[in-house]
């Protein structure tokens, strides 16, 4: 079974929607199945250097009281989850471009979903500028992925950007928000779901595997 999942390295949902569905797979594990992170850009025009957070936060929300409340309400739903998030903490909204291009370099590793942690509880624990090269080059090779390996990564060839590539994909496929769980390339899940309704979409999967084997 093949489970894609479009998320964003800045997406605080993306964040609660793994750590659900890690505890679902913990709870009710899936024989064979192989899952891929695809990239998403909640902000594809944001400037490669980022921007201030408050700069950021008054232009979305219309103002930082409203961000806050928004925050609260997902920090509330997070430490269920075991997440502290520390909004405070972050300075700086970056352009994830960089960090889904290192995500692939550690895939080819089989190492995205402990780099894609580390980068959340980086961003949204820490406040670390996951748009810098430099704290993306660090991340990569406390996982395993070579400094020269991982610089290549984060700099890019625009010809060749998969990361952009899937971006493109996930607009092409109408997605507009993550995170976004595809099951088998056929079967869509929107949202940081809860593991019943995951178990459900596994379910569903399964059957669509033994019917397509019998045909």
């Amino acid at each position: 079974m093949l489970l894609e999942i479009f998320a964003d390295t800045v997406c605080p949902w993306c964040y609660i929607g793994k750590r659900r569905l890690m505890r679902a797979l913990a709870n009710r594990p899936q024989p064979g199945l192989v899952i891929r992170w695809r990239a998403f850009q909640l902000n594809p025009g944001m400037p490669m250097a980022g921007i201030d957070r408050a700069q950021y936060m008054t232009a979305k929300f219309g103002s930082l009281e409203r961000a806050q409340r928004v925050f609260d309400s997902v920090a509330r739903v997070g430490r269920n989850e075991g997440i502290n998030f520390y909004f405070d903490h972050i300075q700086r909204t970056p352009n994830t471009l960089r960090s889904h291009r290192l995500l692939q370099a550690a895939a080819k590793i089989g190492r995205e979903g402990l780099l894609l942690d580390r980068l959340y509880a980086a961003y949204f624990t820490e406040g670390v500028d996951i748009g810098d090269p430099e704290m993306l080059i660090a991340m990569a090779e406390k996982i395993g992925l070579p400094a020269e390996t991982a610089r290549a990564a984060v700099e890019g060839i625009p010809e060749i950007d998969m990361a952009l590539a899937e971006d493109f994909q996930s607009r092409r496929l109408g997605i507009t928000g993550v995170p976004y769980f595809i099951f088998n390339g056929r079967f869509g899940l929107s949202g940081a779901q809860e593991p019943e309704v995951l178990y459900s979409m596994f379910d569903l999967a399964r059957e669509d595997d033994k019917e397509r084997v019998a045909s």
